[in-house]
């Protein structure tokens, strides 16, 4: 609760700005990306400056996969593509600390959600995570077994890049850091079962992601795409990324996590800079054209159709997704 942001750009976490937010603080603001240790406070956090990336955890870095992370995120943040800005990240490491875990409960939930990913211009970039632990917190208030874990931010993205101001791990990458993370957790924590989520919906993602799973020594867990029984509201609308179905649920969540300035007063300008889906998919295997679309088009993001918000009932749509997870827990405790 300390660490998600209350309201959108507002606070320290760079990932609770929309992108045409950041895109106008990123030249006078050097982000800053911190590596600490499990259980190191938000606040202390929050003093290494005014814009904050998600954190990467020393636990979870062996074997260098630290070096190996750092240049992908080089690579591709704040611009994956030459557009004449000059502008980096400072890397900020904390010493590593023995921090007491305060969590007590057998069953240890967290994300794996791709959160440095612009979701249009009415979304914070952290848009997947929020959506993530309003459900995380929903089923946490229900079961007493469920303790809720820090988020792993960082994640394989496509559609992000072109727009900017994204960060993308590649699947491998994504596999060992899942891992670790999880073996970490396990070390800290003492947790006899794990509960992996995500938001995100890239398959390449979510297959990266069970890999790091298989791969981790961590015994028993589940894996959920909490958005799995939505596809009939989502994809099968043409409504996957930034639209109508991610505006309803942040605004389940917190409605502070829209930004007023553009949703809906400015709906119509929104729409007027999405993108189709399937032009998104066609696309994805040519970032050059892709960007070249981006900019030509004067797109802002969003691979959906913000429209479909008048369709939704957003209540349901996290009862639907709450019974599916209450299974998932149930299998869980079985195993305890």
């Amino acid at each position: 609760s300390d660490y998600l942001p209350k309201r959108i750009n507002e606070g320290w976490l760079l990932t609770g700005y929309t992108l045409p937010n950041l895109e106008d603080q990123i030249r006078n603001v050097t982000p800053v990306l911190p590596i600490c240790s499990l259980g190191t406070p938000a606040e202390q956090l929050a003093e290494l400056g005014p814009m904050v990336l998600p954190p990467l955890y020393h636990e979870a870095l062996g074997g260098g996969l630290k070096e190996r992370i750092l240049q992908r995120i080089l690579e591709c943040f704040p611009y994956s593509f030459d557009t004449g800005e000059d502008v980096g990240f400072a890397l900020v490491e904390l010493p590593r600390e023995q921090n007491r875990c305060t969590l007590d409960q057998p069953i240890l939930a967290f994300s794996v959600d791709t959160a440095v990913e612009e979701h249009g211009p009415h979304l914070p970039l952290m848009t997947d995570t929020i959506q993530s632990y309003g459900i995380l917190g929903k089923l946490a208030e229900s079961n007493q077994d469920l303790g809720i874990a820090p988020p792993a931010e960082y994640g394989h993205l496509t559609w992000g890049l072109p727009f900017g101001l994204s960060i993308d791990l590649s699947p491998e990458l994504t596999t060992e850091y899942v891992a670790n993370y999880l073996d970490a957790l396990a070390v800290w924590s003492k947790a006899k079962a794990f509960y992996v989520v995500d938001v995100h919906g890239s398959i390449v993602h979510r297959t990266a992601i069970q890999d790091g799973m298989k791969k981790s020594d961590v015994r028993p867990m589940a894996f959920r795409w909490l958005h799995e029984p939505l596809i009939e509201y989502a994809g099968e609308r043409g409504d996957q990324h930034a639209g109508g179905v991610e505006t309803a649920l942040v605004e389940y969540f917190n409605p502070q996590l829209l930004d007023a300035q553009w949703w809906p007063s400015r709906r119509s300008g929104i729409v007027a800079g999405q993108m189709d889906m399937n032009e998104a998919i066609g696309l994805s295997s040519d970032l050059p054209a892709f960007r070249q679309r981006v900019v030509k088009g004067k797109l802002n993001g969003i691979v959906g159709d913000v429209g479909n918000y008048d369709r939704l009932d957003a209540s349901k749509m996290v009862g639907e997704i709450l019974e599916v997870a209450h299974g998932d827990l149930a299998e869980l405790q079985k195993q305890l």
